[in-house]
């Protein structure tokens, strides 16, 4: 039988398994990085500069075409994907207004790391 403990008690101090605990994104230049999902244009993840109604402004944004290792984009934003290999997202466009917005998902600085490094896709 394994056990599998995320966090110990000692003397009163809790310690959590590195890599367990959900760090939000860092910001840049105060702007927190999102995914995004549009009902008619997909999904994306940058740096969310403004929101007005279901119209948002995002900057360093790449549309996220494929992903391979997480069930959802709420997964996907929290703890990234087992396989980034298989991953198609696009190259970074550095401003970009998208409409139609539905859902706007917060990541952890996990997610976001793993996001950016992925090589764009081409065909």
């Amino acid at each position: 039988m394994k056990t599998d403990i995320k966090e110990i008690e000692i003397n009163g101090v809790t310690y959590i398994e590195k890599g367990s605990q959900v760090i939000p994104s860092q910001n840049v230049d105060g702007l927190e990085y999102v995914i995004i999902r549009s009902a008619n244009a997909g999904v994306f993840a940058g740096y969310l500069k403004s929101k007005e109604k279901d119209e948002v402004i995002m900057i360093n944004t790449r549309r996220l075409w494929y992903w391979d290792g997480a069930a959802s984009l709420s997964q996907l934003a929290t703890e990234g994907v087992t396989k980034p290999e298989n991953c198609k997202f696009s190259v970074v466009v550095s401003n970009q207004i998208i409409l139609g917005v539905c859902e706007i998902i917060s990541t952890t600085e996990k997610a976001k790391n793993q996001i950016e490094g992925i090589k764009s896709w081409k065909n």
